[in-house]
């Protein structure tokens, strides 16, 4: 859907905290997320969808201006004060992809986060669970909201009902359905590699899984599985071309065998004629 082209606002939107993530786990529990869901959506064929993480969300130009005047003021975006909001990871379904510098609200037809997931801190915990847990719900209207813990290996989701959240009950697995993906959120233990380097950091994920239990691969496993596949497929065709190359040994095998028999009775018979014809002499 296109909308209307809006007249800039202004003063100059802010698109960079300058504070790093909490940690490197943060980042790779993150960039897991992004390529997650960008694997869900891919088997789903999907491409009308927005991921974004640690990325400015502009839900008003008045809370845009406020962000401008926190900076200038030399405000953290960590202060609890702070207007800035950047969730961890969140996802907007049924949209345009493609990258963009921050999520604007106004230059989206209104649309906000579907789903948000915070990766939670000794730092940001309060936060996350009270002043953004009641702007996700109130304002963003942000139907599933997560809270993982990478240290404790904790995972709470919630629902939205009204104006407020409601918990999401876990499965038998400890697994909790989000409705917006149509998948669930669980936790996985295994090794995580960043995607531009080879970097790895063993523990536990928070990862997605089909109705099923199927976990969803990232892309790179994805790709792994396709290669394994198409090798272990390339092999069977080897296999079975050996297969028929020993058949056809052995029918060509078969076959001189049976012309040796058969030259071998007819030089018999011409022997056996050239005797009896000797006799007859």
């Amino acid at each position: 859907m296109s909308h209307p082209a809006l007249a800039p606002v202004p003063f100059e939107l802010v698109y960079d905290d300058g504070e790093p993530m909490e940690n490197f786990k943060h980042v790779l529990q993150m960039t897991l997320l992004f390529d997650v869901i960008r694997q869900a959506m891919e088997e789903r064929g999907r491409s009308d969808f927005f991921i974004g993480g640690n990325t400015f969300v502009y839900y008003s130009v008045e809370q845009a201006r406020a962000v401008a005047e926190d900076v200038k003021a030399g405000l953290p975006s960590s202060h609890p004060k702070a207007t800035f909001r950047g969730p961890d990871v969140f996802f907007v379904d049924h949209v345009s992809g493609g990258l963009r510098e921050a999520w604007i609200a106004w230059e989206e037809g209104g649309r906000l986060p579907d789903l948000i997931v915070e990766l939670l801190s000794p730092s940001t915990e309060r936060i996350d669970r009270k002043t953004k847990m009641a702007l996700y719900a109130q304002v963003f209207r942000t139907r599933n909201y997560f809270l993982f813990d990478p240290n404790n290996q904790t995972l709470e989701g919630y629902r939205l009902v009204g104006n407020a959240y409601e918990p999401i009950a876990p499965d038998r697995q400890g697994r909790l359905r989000s409705a917006v993906l149509g998948l669930d959120l669980g936790l996985w233990e295994g090794v995580v590699r960043t995607v531009e380097s080879s970097e790895a950091e063993e523990g536990i994920w928070l990862r997605l899984f089909d109705p099923a239990g199927r976990l969803i691969p990232t892309l790179g496993e994805a790709a792994e599985a396709r290669a394994a596949a198409e090798s272990a497929r390339a092999n069977t065709e080897r296999a079975q071309a050996a297969a028929e190359g020993i058949r056809a040994d052995a029918e060509h095998a078969r076959a001189d065998a049976e012309r040796a028999r058969a030259d071998a009775a007819e030089a018999e018979l011409k022997r056996l004629r050239s005797l009896l014809d000797g006799l007859a002499e």
